[in-house]
């Protein structure tokens, strides 16, 4: 399955939000530039390392440094042959978990832990509501206050034009869900809840929504986009992963980030 940082929607994204992006062969090449010192590239999850066309675009932009995040160990050996080194602080989730969407949704719901049952059956009757990028925003910034980063109004918006009938952006009091999907993938892109919704277990059933309504745009598989990984660990992931560990699922290990520095002259 292709990621969908390779989509032609995700390029549309980035390339609104100031990256500069170059669309070879169906691989999405991200730029940015960077004042007096040259530009960073970016290739994240690509179905094939061209190698020659980094070289290319990285002598183009004058790139100082190139970040290669790839699918396969295969792929990060063949890196590290060319130079790449290992980045102790990966960009993407480097462990996440895959729901078979090809199931009906009576064998998805039981294969649901006891815990996300519960909360769902629950919550049977919230009316959880689309909702536009300004009212999310503005409903995601009173839940977390200043303690957690909120992507700007600008973003929000320009993700939501980008990928259109591909996207749904849910609220629920002081909770709410961006979903995304591209091709045959769909994603539990970002997600926030307050003390209100921690309490009541609303972010089960906005999940369980969200995966519906992925099954429902034809997706096949829904990645759970990030869980704990011990190779790189983050002590805040182990919370939000119980949680998502609670769907099922399959358990999708990736190699990390790779690193490459060079003279942008």
């Amino acid at each position: 399955m292709v990621d969908i940082r390779q989509s032609i929607q995700y390029a549309n994204y980035l390339g609104k939000i100031g990256w500069t992006v170059e669309r070879v062969g169906e691989i999405n090449y991200f730029v940015k530039r960077l004042p007096l010192v040259g530009s960073i590239i970016k290739l994240q999850r690509p179905e094939e390392i061209k190698i020659e066309k980094i070289r290319e675009l990285a002598k183009k932009y004058r790139a100082f440094q190139i970040i290669v995040e790839p699918k396969t160990e295969l792929d990060a050996t063949y890196l590290t042959s060319l130079g790449f080194k290992l980045s102790k602080s990966p960009y993407l989730p480097t462990k996440t978990l895959q729901i078979d969407l090809t199931k009906s949704k009576k064998t998805l719901f039981q294969a649901l832990a006891k815990d996300a049952k519960g909360a769902i059956r629950k919550n049977k009757n919230l009316e959880i509501k689309r909702s536009s990028p300004e009212n999310l925003y503005l409903i995601w910034k009173k839940a977390v206050g200043i303690k957690r980063y909120v992507p700007p109004l600008t973003h929000l918006k320009v993700l939501k034009k980008s990928f259109k009938s591909r996207s749904l952006f849910v609220t629920y009091k002081d909770a709410g869900a961006i979903f995304l999907t591209s091709e045959n993938m769909a994603y539990y892109w970002q997600a926030f809840s307050g003390k209100v919704a921690r309490k009541n277990l609303y972010q089960y059933k906005i999940l369980w929504e969200g995966i519906i309504w992925a099954k429902g745009k034809g997706a096949k598989i829904f990645d759970l986009e990030g869980i704990f990984d011990e190779r790189f660990p983050k002590k805040d992931w182990k919370g939000f992963t119980h949680f998502k560990k609670s769907f099922g699922g399959y358990e999708i290990s990736y190699p990390g980030c790779m690193l490459k520095l060079r003279p942008p002259f």
